[in-house]
């Protein structure tokens, strides 16, 4: 702070003695006060004496004639007659005519104690507490400041990981640990709960146990969700509409017959109402919806039939079909891989794959289909394909294949999905980067574009908010991970690598493994810890990977196959070979019911307007790119 006053001086005109007093009067400061903090000044006095300027002396005093010539810094000191010195004052060095300021702080570093910052002032020195401490009750000792800490935030909690407890800040620096739905526990240790004790699947199903769920599939022979199962297919609205009004019958002279004279509904072969339905009795005929409905303004005379247009129906394949009996996925946990052309499916019992009911599910002709990914809430699978660059989805229930993006791709290969989220990511090996999406296409971003050459394979952790992807560039073979937002990106492995093609996430066991069609290996790592360890050796040429409890598949280009390995004992356990002998690509698990978990998107989008990118703490909001 810089103080500056006026004093006015006038002497009393009564006082007989102060008629002599000359009219220049010297101020002296006999003391000063003063406090302060960094804002205000709160408090400040002065002690001022008025006297003569030659202190009663009949000479002048020389430091007030104007012939000084002493440093604005300096004190003027009057000696005998017209002598006087010049002193530089505290906190200056020099000959009084001229005066330097001394810079405390650099001539004594420790000036201010521990903790502090020495700033420099002309003539002195102030010392300010660094961020987190505060001056202690002598003024001078910084001493840390106690301030809330929300351990859940910074991750420095005691409770089990995120897939099984959840950590909740409760103020000042407590927070509670609870154990997620499926795992019981204190919540700082969590053990997952065996459901199937409990035998909530269906008597003719299988209960299989999963960290923290649980999925029921129906026996060989039956059909249905695992809670429910029968012998036959569930029926359509149309099947059982027409089988009711079959079922009505009246009695004439030669007994029970069905009732003559009703409209009985007309099913196609996938068992979807016919776009054209008619009265058998009257002939008149008229157009419905795909729930049977009539279209109003489209009955017609007897004698003749409307155009109606044809509504799709519950047709079982998605898309053309390369077979007749193509059937949409049955309940359960299957395998997806990709060919040029088509995408087939192989059902799991347990581990071992049901060879015999492999069947294709999707079929697009003159497409080279690369990778492939399930969304396991609205039962979708997306792909990605090169020749004519594009990103597309199906639904498994029937449907036809529809495009996702399409614009703005080099070549599009890796794949994934944050069903939590509800968004896909992707690689893009001509573009050399990363981008995200809404599930739909839009709201697209592009997340990492720097340091990748040639992006591949890409999985995600929806419950940490996790990436992770392969990188073939041949000066820089990289294994990476970020958050979903792009932020906090780090190379997990660079050493020992050569053709680091598929890559899988172990949400049960949290393992990252790969499989490398130059070193033939497969090998697997805990991000977390980094340890890295061999699977198996003497892979032929993998292309993708996938994961289900202690079983690893990958598709291989030289057999040609699906293969399983166990990845404790690194042996082989089977492989399936399809009709169809070309190279395999993309390979994906899907589940009959989601995998449990959350992260800070799951609800209402995080609260976000456009994009939630989940990471391990909490979440970013992003705007698309074109916004």
């Amino acid at each position: 702070y810089q103080w500056r006053q006026t004093i006015t001086f006038r002497s009393c005109q009564h006082g007989d003695a102060w008629r002599d007093v000359k009219p220049t009067q010297l101020p002296s400061v006999d003391g000063v006060l003063a406090m302060y903090d960094s804002n205000e000044v709160m408090r400040f006095t002065m002690t001022n004496k008025i006297g003569d300027v030659n202190g009663g002396e009949p000479e002048e005093n020389p430091c007030f004639t104007g012939r000084r010539g002493c440093d604005t810094n300096a004190i003027c000191r009057p000696e005998q007659g017209t002598q006087f010195t010049c002193q530089c004052a505290a906190g200056f060095n020099g000959d009084g005519h001229i005066c330097y300021d001394v810079d405390e702080c650099r001539e004594e570093p420790q000036i201010c104690g521990f903790h502090a910052v020495c700033n420099n002032h002309p003539g002195t020195f102030r010392c300010e507490c660094e961020d987190g401490y505060q001056f202690g009750s002598d003024g001078r000792t910084c001493t840390a400041l106690s301030r809330p800490v929300d351990a859940c935030e910074e991750g420095t909690h005691t409770c089990d990981i995120q897939e099984r407890a959840r950590c909740t800040y409760t103020g000042g620096s407590s927070y509670s640990c609870s154990c997620l739905p499926g795992f019981s526990g204190d919540g700082r240790t969590c053990q997952d709960i065996d459901e199937c004790q409990a035998g909530p699947c269906h008597r003719d199903a299988e209960c299989y146990n999963n960290e923290g769920s649980f999925t029921c599939q129906c026996a060989p022979g039956y059909y249905g969700d695992g809670f429910l199962c029968t012998p036959e297919r569930t029926k359509t609205r149309c099947q059982s509409h027409r089988e009711s009004l079959l079922s009505v019958t009246e009695y004439g002279p030669r007994g029970p017959r069905p009732s003559s004279g009703h409209y009985i509904p007309r099913c196609d072969e996938n068992g979807a109402y016919e776009p054209t339905q008619c009265h058998g009795s009257s002939g008149y005929c008229w157009c419905v919806d795909r729930n049977g409905q009539e279209i109003p303004g489209t009955r017609s005379e007897p004698g003749s039939s409307p155009m109606c247009v044809e509504h799709g129906g519950l047709r079982p394949p998605v898309g053309p079909t390369p077979r007749p009996d193509v059937h949409p996925l049955p309940p359960g946990t299957h395998l997806l891989f990709t060919q040029s052309g088509r995408i087939e499916h192989v059902p799991l019992e347990g581990s071992a794959m049901k060879k015999d009911d492999a069947k294709p599910v999707l079929h697009l002709p003159e497409k080279v289909v690369i990778g492939v990914t399930y969304d396991c809430v609205e039962k979708m699978v997306y792909w990605t394909e090169i020749t004519s660059p594009s990103i597309s989805k199906a639904s498994m229930e029937g449907g036809d294949p529809v495009s996702v993006v399409r614009s703005d791709l080099g070549s599009p290969e890796g794949i994934a999905i944050d069903h939590l989220g509800r968004t896909v990511f992707w690689t893009d090996s001509v573009r050399d980067r990363i981008e995200v999406a809404s599930l739909g296409g839009s709201q697209r971003r592009v997340i990492v574009d720097s340091d990748l050459v040639n992006p591949r394979a890409i999985v995600a952790g929806p419950p940490s908010g996790n990436l992770f992807w392969t990188d073939w560039n041949r000066d820089a073979l990289k294994i990476e991970t970020s958050y979903m937002d792009g932020s906090n990106r780090r190379v997990l492995v660079k050493d020992d690598l050569g053709l680091p093609n598929g890559l899988t996430y172990d949400r049960h066991s949290f393992l990252l493994c790969w499989a490398d069609a130059d070193t033939h290996a497969m090998e697997c790592m805990d991000p977390a810890r980094g340890d890295r360890r061999k699977v198996a050796e003497g892979v032929r040429y993998p292309f993708a990977i996938t994961s289900l409890g202690n079983t690893v598949y990958y598709t291989d280009w030289q057999r040609e196959a699906v293969v399983a390995v166990d990845r404790h004992t690194g042996e082989e356990t089977d492989q399936f070979q399809p009709q169809k002998r070309t190279k395999l690509y993309g390979l994906t698990t899907t589940y009959a019911q989601c995998p449990s978990g959350q992260n800070y998107c799951s609800v209402n989008n995080g609260g976000c307007t456009h994009l939630c990118l989940a990471t391990p703490l909490g979440r970013s909001c992003r705007c698309p790119n074109d916004a």
